[in-house]
């Protein structure tokens, strides 16, 4: 459906965006741009590229996804990540009950079925239910070595034309991106309304932001570098114009979520069926600290948990975290963003300005038991 997202930027402007298959609402809220040092052989120039040889290297592990329910259906796309046939997709491309059928790259139909979905990252896996032998999985490579100006390729299914891909840069990183999930609009394909799952819940990614042309019917597809790697799922796009009516498309900002999280949420559901969630344990705003003689955004703790793995590490109501294991946090959904990336029981370093002064505070993350 072409539903809302309300998105509050770092500036205090709006504007609103959509997933990019048409389905969800969402808030997508612009932090600050990361910075990697990378090695110069993990960064290719564009005019350097072979688009083409990436594009047949890359096109054969990305498929196309029917969903036809009762009251219509719709489309996306998903990533092969394995010959048994599992495949990753977006939750809100699957999260109606009904009818799944894949199409490969050179056009056969396979049904499928839901492995495990999580609301939480908007994350899914389905399983071919009868996989064919030369199945091509994609190669997973890591998003923590990219860099803002490498140049990256979107392969996907939209507005329903499979096998489409398209090129832009890595434009941000690490972009929050708050999205609520709710119902209204119709599906991209013209069909039935979209109704949105009970269980919809608020998804916060610190994304990749691309210029990569991404339109409806990309969810769920790969955003791949140079060397033909996944580094990202494609999932929602800005809509710059806030009508609530008519359809999102490309205005040369899209986001994806990094491999880093597309690999513990996927293996989890593959394994369990569902995915765990790490937690600090903390109820924080957006705010501003002086640190040193400057003036610094920060996630400012207005409740610690009692018993959570923030009143055991020492933190304290009123500290502001400001960085997570050396990154940057500049905001409350930057802080939920960059926790959504590490597992449950992994032990963290909190940067926390407390009194004017700087101190690093190790936590060891508990589980979010509302999201199993």
């Amino acid at each position: 459906m072409a539903a809302l997202l309300a998105a509050a930027l770092a500036s205090g402007g709006t504007y609103a965006a959509t997933h990019d298959d048409s389905s969800g609402t969402a808030a997508a809220s612009a932090g600050s741009t990361t910075v990697v040092k990378a090695d110069p052989a993990d960064f290719a120039d564009a005019g350097t590229v072979n688009w083409s040889a990436t594009a047949a290297k890359v096109s054969p592990s990305v498929v196309s996804i029917t969903l036809k329910t009762s009251s219509g259906g719709d489309q996306g796309s998903g990533v092969i990540l394995d010959t048994k046939g599992n495949i990753v997709t977006n939750h809100h491309v699957v999260a109606d009950q009904g009818t799944l059928t894949v199409t490969l790259n050179d056009g056969r139909n396979y049904e499928a079925t839901v492995v495990g979905t999580d609301a939480s990252t908007d994350l899914a896996v389905i399983k071919l239910k009868n996989p064919p032998s030369g199945l091509k999985p994609i190669t997973i490579g890591d998003d923590k070595k990219l860099v803002v100006g490498q140049p990256v390729m979107a392969v996907g299914n939209p507005l329903g034309l499979s096998g489409t891909v398209t090129t832009g840069i890595v434009s941000a990183l690490d972009r929050p991106v708050s999205t609520q999930q709710s119902g209204g609009g119709q599906g991209d394909q013209g069909g039935s309304p979209w109704s949105q799952p009970q269980q919809s819940s608020e998804v916060v990614t610190n994304a990749i932001q691309t210029s990569a042309a991404i339109n409806p019917g990309n969810s769920g597809g790969a955003l791949v570098n140079g060397s033909g790697e996944l580094i990202g799922i494609n999932s929602s796009i800005p809509n710059a114009g806030g009508s609530s009516s008519g359809q999102a498309g490309n205005i040369g900002i899209g986001f994806a979520i990094p491999t880093t999280v597309v690999k513990l949420v996927t293996n989890q559901l593959m394994t369990k069926g569902k995915a765990q969630h790490a937690q600090l344990g903390i109820s924080a705003t957006t705010g501003q600290v002086k640190d040193g003689s400057a003036t610094v955004n920060g996630a400012q703790v207005a409740q610690v948990n009692p018993g959570s793995a923030a009143q055991k590490a020492g933190i304290k109501q009123g500290d502001v975290i400001v960085a997570l294991g050396g990154d940057h946090v500049d905001s409350s959904t930057s802080l939920v963003g960059q926790v959504r990336e590490c597992a449950v029981g992994q032990k963290v370093t909190l940067t926390v300005v407390r009194d004017g002064k700087r101190q690093n505070i190790t936590a060891t993350l508990g589980a979010d038991t509302s999201s199993s």
